[in-house]
């Protein structure tokens, strides 16, 4: 297994700019110079029919959404709720716009991106609960803004899969709104940080066990919540009755072991996964789709087998 070149050039350019890593800067700045990378080797200009920012109702507050239609569609869409990457620290709608314009379009689905609260300020469990209620609250309203609500499926990138992943697990729990398929892209599973790959790759390909160090840090507030399935889904005591789902994992990424124990869980106990491998790529890659190839290859996939299922 090789790096792929243009990942390679990625770490080669943060590493001659000479970028402080996120875990070298407060929360604060890291939440704005997050903001400001994030968007520097994303997709550029995508088109889309139309974008609705609204504030919906939560347990702890309103929480921002940002509904995206594609153009020329009249009849109600397949909907995927979107819960954006960023170790539960940073990252934001913002950071993740092109990426949901392109999938939006790709489908075409209607396309819920939601900006769920996160540490320090709002620490575990916030942002599950934030995901939970946007999954409800797009079940009960997404009619009204042109998607069918009994085709609702969701996804996310690293943070945005774990809380993709539990909020699957909540609704078999809760006995309430079940995704139709959970597409998750290179999720944390596991809070323990335990695994081959998090040994491997804990230094040189972005995401470091350093800065996973920090974002546990900010994100839980205390060493028991690395057992609770809502921040670790792989610890849950059951992966039975879940929507089917596709597991992407990256093969320089240290998530890369629990998003494939995750897959295996859900197989062996009578769930259905398709996991694919991306040998070449590093964590986040699928939104550096403006100087990785490898990104459009990853989304179409992921569009094809929502397209399958909705």
């Amino acid at each position: 297994m090789t790096l792929d070149p243009q990942a390679k050039w990625v770490l080669d350019i943060a590493k001659e700019k000479g970028l402080p890593t996120l875990d070298e800067l407060s929360a604060t700045d890291a939440k704005a110079d997050y903001e400001e990378r994030a968007k520097t080797l994303t997709y550029k200009n995508v088109e889309i029919g139309s974008t609705l920012d609204l504030d919906i109702p939560g347990p702890h507050g309103g929480i921002p959404i940002r509904i995206y239609q594609p153009a020329g569609t009249s009849e109600p869409l397949p909907v995927l709720v979107y819960y954006h990457g960023g170790g539960w620290v940073v990252g934001s709608i913002e950071t993740h716009d092109s990426l949901c314009r392109t999938i939006a379009n790709a489908g075409p689905f209607i396309v819920v991106s939601v900006d769920y609260r996160m540490g320090p300020e709002h620490p575990f469990p916030a942002a599950v609960d934030d995901a939970i209620a946007a999954l409800n609250w797009t079940a009960e309203n997404i009619s009204e803004y042109g998607g069918d609500a009994a085709k609702v499926a969701v996804s996310g990138d690293s943070a945005g899969g774990n809380l993709s992943a539990v909020v699957c697990l909540n609704a078999r729990e809760e006995n309430s709104y079940m995704p139709i398929f959970q597409w998750l892209i290179y999720p944390a599973t596991n809070m323990t940080m335990d695994t081959q790959s998090h040994a491997s790759f804990a230094d040189g390909y972005f995401l470091t066990r350093s800065l996973m160090d920090y974002f546990q840090g900010h994100y839980l507030s205390r060493p028991e919540d690395k057992d609770d399935w809502r921040a670790s889904p792989l610890l849950a005591k059951s992966l039975r009755n879940l929507p089917p789902a596709l597991i992407q994992t990256a093969g320089f990424d240290p998530l890369k072991s629990e998003g494939i124990a995750y897959a295996n869980r859900m197989n062996t106990e009578g769930s259905s996964a398709q996991h694919t491998d991306y040998e070449g790529m590093v964590h986040g890659f699928i939104n550096l789709g403006g100087v990785i190839d490898m990104a459009a290859v990853c989304i179409e996939e992921g569009v094809t087998s929502l397209k399958r299922v909705l």
